[in-house]
């Protein structure tokens, strides 16, 4: 087997070694590992569209319907330490042909669902299900990868999947819509998964830790109680502020949080070993993950309600004028190698935050008639700027810790990045909407009761424009919108600052030289 020199980035420090070089196997097996990644990237947004077909169906209330959506991600930030522990114990093969024939037998039952109840059962069923996936695949592209150029080619590769996946969620299930029933969305993961199982024990490497002891249950609940609570918390937060109910469950997700840690201190074989957390580089890593999707969920969050509701497109429409984006993702992953071959990372990494400051900063500018053109193109240096972080994060992440703690690592990679997108709708979110509520002026002459609906958010607006008089209509509208921009305009700056400064602490951190 060939070999080659290559470097890690240990807090900060370059460290020269031989390793050996993955072959035509390796790469194939890469192709194979994209297909769980993609599928479950698309399936977090593809349901957006299908939600009011699938509600008429079932006839859905309100509330059932916020379930189907949101019990999917809970379900997956909820397992993911969990899985990326269990992958070390049983096998990350093992664990993920386990979760993909889960996942396929899930999306049959959510496909043919009959009732709210039992959708959202099987949406349950399909998170843990996805759980077991990112973890496992990002695992074994450190196990397959052993030559650090090579696997940072496999791990932007890989967040390229991710990026793109959810980008085109919108794209294929307009598509899928266009001819065939609500359920059809769910069917599209089931190939995928039938061709992972077939392909998977021939290109895929079994890698299990002999030494693991046996799982820890209570480690388990103590981790489950943590994440669904802290998680549902601050979604609630998101959409209705802080009540007495949302307050609860985060002080029961803080302090199961806390009993967790202290539990894995004394354990000798935790579920999560915390000593991973004393490298300042990896701690340090996660941190600025979960920041970088904060702002990025926040982002995908107005863009995709400005496009709709201010611009007027829909869904559909609205995903295409979407993919620019993801052809930035593209470019910036797959370039991202070759640019930490050439200069040091802190470099590749802080000129692309730049780039993507600057990008946010430009959308603090737009108002309603600004022109798609320019829309597209900073959207494209958005995701562009901020790619690089994503691969060599990522990387750095998975490469400090010994090949027995891959999975770990790559559950916490993955359960910060969860947190991240749903604390960006709780904050920077808040931000916006708390701007849309103080420059929202509603005139006199539309019911009370309407006026307040059109007072809070933009989506309420549009649900009741035929409520509002003729002669005022056109003038709320336009109000509403005026406002959600003005507000996607301050949530745009913030995130401009937040990402300069990651930036200028990513320059300083990471100084290894590549």
């Amino acid at each position: 087997m060939k070999s080659s020199k290559g470097f890690t980035l240990d807090e900060g420090t370059a460290i020269e070694g031989t390793y050996p070089k993955a072959g035509k196997k390796e790469w194939i097996g890469l192709v194979v590992l994209t297909l769980p990644t993609l599928l479950l990237a698309i399936d977090v947004t593809v349901l957006h569209l299908a939600l009011p077909h699938l509600v008429a169906d079932l006839q859905a209330n309100s509330t059932e319907q916020l379930w189907i959506l949101d019990i999917y991600a809970f379900m997956i930030a909820g397992f993911l330490v969990t899985m990326g522990t269990l992958g070390d114990r049983i096998g990350r093969r093992r664990l993920l042909m386990i979760g993909a024939s889960a996942f396929g037998i899930a999306s049959v039952a959510a496909a043919f669902s009959v009732s709210p109840g039992m959708l959202i059962a099987t949406r349950a069923f399909l998170g843990i299900a996805g759980a077991t996936l990112m973890p496992s695949t990002l695992s074994l592209i450190r196990n397959m990868f052993k030559d650090p150029k090579q696997r940072a080619v496999g791990i932007s590769v890989w967040v390229m999947c991710f990026t793109v996946g959810a980008a085109i969620g919108p794209v294929v299930g307009g598509l899928i819509l266009e001819y065939y029933w609500w359920g059809s969305v769910f069917l599209l993961g089931v190939p995928i998964m039938l061709l992972l199982l077939i392909t998977a024990p021939f290109l895929l490497p079994e890698y299990r830790n002999d030494q693991a002891g046996k799982l820890d249950l209570l480690s388990v609940l103590l981790s489950l109680g943590a994440m669904l609570p802290f998680i549902y918390a601050v979604k609630q937060m998101a959409r209705y502020g802080l009540e007495w109910t949302t307050f609860l469950s985060l002080v029961v997700g803080v302090l199961l949080g806390w009993l967790f840690v202290r539990r894995q201190g004394k354990l000798s074989d935790p579920l999560l070993d915390i000593r991973l957390f004393r490298n300042p580089a990896f701690s340090g890593a996660l941190v600025m993950l979960l920041i970088d999707t904060m702002v990025f969920g926040a982002f995908f969050l107005f863009f995709a309600q400005y496009l709709q509701m201010v611009k007027e497109f829909s869904p559909f429409q609205a995903g295409l004028l979407m993919l620019p984006g993801s052809v930035g993702s593209i470019i910036g992953s797959l370039m991202t190698p070759w640019l930490a071959r050439c200069y040091q990372p802190r470099y590749v990494i802080s000129f692309g935050l730049v780039i993507a400051s600057s990008a946010l900063l430009l959308l603090g500018q737009i108002g309603p008639d600004t022109s798609l053109a320019f829309l597209t193109t900073v959207t494209l240096f958005l995701t562009l700027g901020s790619a690089p972080m994503m691969v060599l994060l990522t990387d750095l992440i998975i490469g400090l810790v010994p090949p027995e703690k891959a999975g770990s690592a790559s559950s916490l990679s993955e359960t910060s990045s969860e947190l991240g997108m749903a604390l960006g709708v709780a904050t920077i979110g808040s931000i916006g909407m708390v701007m849309y509520r103080i420059r929202m002026e509603v005139p006199s002459g539309v019911p009370p009761e309407v006026a307040a609906v059109v007072e809070d958010n933009l989506a309420g607006a549009a649900s009741v424009a035929d409520q509002i008089p003729d002669h005022l209509r056109e003038e709320v509208i336009r109000a509403a919108q005026l406002s959600f921009t003005d507000g996607f305009n301050i949530a745009s700056i913030v995130s401009a600052v937040i990402i300069a400064l990651i930036a200028m602490i990513a320059f300083k951190q990471f100084r290894g030289k590549g």
